[in-house]
């Protein structure tokens, strides 16, 4: 049986593989993140895959499933919300990519 702080490590690693390679997740870049320049979103995008920056603060939980990055001084969140494969419903076991659909959402924080 696992433990709580070893389903939070298994979504840790389950969050930081799709948020740092965009695979087995879907990603859903916000109104105002579209209305960026094309250098400003790529910037944006490869602070995001490269977050490492992870603190009892900003992760409680230690499932790495927000962060804020900042670029060119605005700041930028981004976040995993678990769904089940079929997108109707939060996901019953988010540890288990068999029963989740990861979305990683970035916005600005204006928009949270």
């Amino acid at each position: 049986h696992m433990t709580l702080r070893s389903k939070s490590r298994e979504i840790a690693a389950l969050n930081d593989l799709a948020r740092q390679t965009f695979l087995f997740c879907r990603v859903v870049l916000s109104e105002g993140l579209m209305t960026l320049e094309e250098d400003d979103l790529q910037a944006v995008v490869s602070l995001v895959r490269s977050f490492t920056d992870f603190t009892k603060d900003n992760d409680p939980y230690g499932e790495h499933d927000f962060g804020m990055v900042e670029h060119q001084g605005e700041k930028y969140f981004w976040k995993f919300d678990y769904y089940d494969q079929k997108m109707e419903f939060g996901s019953p076991q988010p540890s288990d990519p068999s029963q989740t659909t990861r979305v990683l959402t970035v916005f600005l924080a204006e928009e949270y």
